[in-house]
């Protein structure tokens, strides 16, 4: 029951710095705010991964710190359903070319996001 607390305590964080995120940054055609926490909360996810993956089955307090971190915190943080749907809306408005580099870049950096905090923290 204590790995949901860490969870659901991660989670409620990482969604309030989401919001925070998306009144600092303003959205007009491309959606910044969104493309800025998927690549920074990837980043994170792997820097997390790396710290502390490795160490999970022998410390127990590594694996609560892990789902307070990777699994609440950057899973509240990053937001995959609304990428989803701007992505559909640019679509929608037919703009493909913004379309296109949004979710292609997305894609790209999110991953290589991901692999550079995996690296870091090795």
């Amino acid at each position: 029951m204590k790995n949901v607390l860490y969870v659901f305590l991660g989670g409620g964080i990482g969604s309030v710095l989401r919001y925070l995120l998306f009144l600092l940054v303003p959205s007009t055609t491309f959606p910044a705010a969104t493309f800025v926490v998927n690549i920074v909360g990837s980043f994170l996810i792997g820097l997390f991964a790396a710290l502390y993956g490795a160490q999970t089955s022998a410390q127990s307090g590594n694996q609560a710190l892990l789902l307070f971190l990777a699994t609440g915190l950057c899973g509240g943080f990053t937001t995959f359903s609304t990428f989803s749907k701007e992505s559909y809306g640019l679509m929608q408005q037919q703009q493909w070319g913004l379309f296109l580099v949004y979710v292609f870049l997305s894609v790209s950096l999110c991953i290589g996001g991901t692999a550079l905090g995996f690296y870091l923290g090795k």
